[in-house]
């Protein structure tokens, strides 16, 4: 669901090659969610429809490069939602438990970053409270993308 989630959304931003590359770094037997998937300090929450996943989303210490970030802070990483439920409140659930989680947590402030291109999510993003603070590049195999740092105060 991860890997076929993220192709999807981003299909048309990153050329193939790139993609190819990206999915097994992210997504593949020894990536980086097989990684995160055993790391106490990421939480993660996923959504199920009749045992089938089809949402996750990740909160975990702050880690992009914004330096005036809070102690304390953390990330929203990877919210994704199967295409077919997109629209039915299944990432509004994701991220009300990541705020929940962030605020049970005394954070303080939530951060996450977006592709600017990424007008869906942009809208749904800036709908829960976040605004842009900052930028950085995020890297697919050869190609850059512009990313939006977002913060949300708690």
């Amino acid at each position: 669901m991860a890997r076929t989630s993220f192709a999807a959304t981003f299909a048309a931003k990153i050329a193939p090659p790139e993609m190819s590359v990206y999915l097994d770094m992210a997504y593949g037997p020894s990536g980086h969610m097989q990684r995160d998937l055993g790391d106490p300090a990421i939480l993660w929450r996923a959504a199920f429809q009749n045992s089938v996943p089809v949402g996750y989303v990740k909160v975990m210490p702050m880690s992009l490069p914004y330096d005036a970030a809070v102690p304390g802070a953390l990330e929203v990483r990877q919210l994704y939602v199967d295409e077919g439920v997109k629209g039915a409140g299944v990432a509004a659930t994701l991220m009300a438990w990541a705020i929940d989680t962030a605020r049970a947590h005394d954070a303080g402030e939530l951060y996450l970053a977006v592709f600017d291109d990424n007008v869906r999510a942009v809208r749904f993003y800036a709908r829960h409270g976040f605004a842009k603070v900052g930028r950085f590049d995020f890297v697919t195999g050869g190609q850059v993308h512009d990313d939006g740092i977002w913060r949300l105060a708690l």
